[in-house]
């Protein structure tokens, strides 16, 4: 078991994003009358790693939403437009904001959304949060599987695509196709067998329901009465549950819990969690190794603490050697 890791910057507290007068007056007062009333408090989300506006706003009638407001050229623009058809066709049981209005004005796009009091969960986790994120991950993944009519169409990509578009890092590695990330000194060594893991994983992976694609503690929130909130629906694929769990999951194991026995009611396979584990640490360890981004200052600091912690899993149950912060041995 390892003792606690925790990344350099709260995840609630990574994003740098505009206030709400920083937005134009166009956007503002399309905003305002979306709400029925001037604008008289705004609350910015301070997690989640893009730059666009994201704020609780309020009016003096007390009316509520969570608004999203990106520029006309920013690939979030896309993003929101995609986040409000799909919450929208969410069935009742996934305990999701849903959509207010979405809308175009001031050359940004705009997604109002109903508003969750809520938080996001600190690390380590504390048993009850993360309780709550795997019941509505659970109560979730079952009500969509299979996925409502109006989200099964053939524009919903599978897992399976997925990784081999995306998250076949080790193999690129391998075949000198991509840099080595920085790592233990033995991790060279490792790269066929981390490679190998990768390739079996797409065949174990397909399923019928229908994945979130992005679920991690920073798309999580618990509200003021414990229950958990699923945020953030832009990445939706067709697949196993299972490896939505183990992507929640990474950070249950760098808070020092018992990952293992957390996920075994899911029936995953072990060849598949190997395979997720070793496709998402080669993932964040790639991306850790790359320029600054403009999307925030901690977007590194997040790919360098993931995958350090994926990869310290994995050494984990493969019976790598680990040290006692749960970080895979230098050699």
């Amino acid at each position: 078991m390892p003792r606690v890791l925790l990344p350099d910057v709260a995840y609630g507290a990574t994003a740098v994003r505009p206030g709400w007068h920083d937005l134009p007056p166009a956007v503002r007062d399309r905003i305002a009358d979306a709400l029925h009333g001037p604008i008289t408090a705004a609350r910015v989300a301070t997690g989640g790693f893009t730059r666009t506006f994201a704020a609780v706003l309020e009016t003096a009638d007390g009316d509520r939403a969570f608004v999203k407001a990106a520029p006309d050229d920013d690939p979030a623009a896309r993003w929101y437009a995609r986040e409000a058809a799909i919450t929208a066709a969410l069935p009742p049981e996934v305990s999701a904001a849903r959509p207010r209005w979405t809308f175009s004005a001031g050359g940004h796009v705009v997604l109002g959304l109903d508003a969750i009091d809520g938080r996001v969960p600190a690390l380590p986790w504390s048993a009850a949060d993360l309780a709550a994120a795997l019941h509505a991950w659970r109560v979730a993944s079952q009500a969509l599987s299979p996925p409502p009519a109006a989200l099964a169409g053939d524009e919903l990509p599978t897992l399976a695509e997925i990784l081999r578009a995306d998250l076949s890092w080790w193999t690129e590695i391998l075949a000198g196709r991509a840099p080595m990330p920085s790592g233990p000194g033995w991790l060279a060594r490792r790269v066929p067998e981390l490679a190998a893991l990768e390739q079996g994983l797409p065949a174990l992976s397909r399923g019928p329901g229908m994945l979130h694609g992005d679920l991690r503690i920073d798309n999580v929130l618990v509200d003021t009465d414990g229950r958990a909130w699923l945020c953030d629906w832009t990445w939706p694929c067709r697949g196993a549950a299972w490896f939505d769990t183990v992507t929640l999951l990474i950070t249950a194991y760098a808070s020092g819990l018992d990952a293992d026995a957390l996920l075994e009611p899911w029936q995953a396979p072990a060849g598949g969690v190997d395979g997720a584990l070793a496709a998402l640490a080669g993932y964040w360890m790639v991306r850790a190794g790359g320029p600054a981004t403009s999307a925030s200052p901690h977007s590194r600091q997040h790919h360098r603490f993931s995958g350090r912690a994926a990869l310290s899993w994995l050494a984990a149950r493969r019976g790598w050697p680990v040290d006692d912060l749960g970080a895979v041995e230098q050699a």
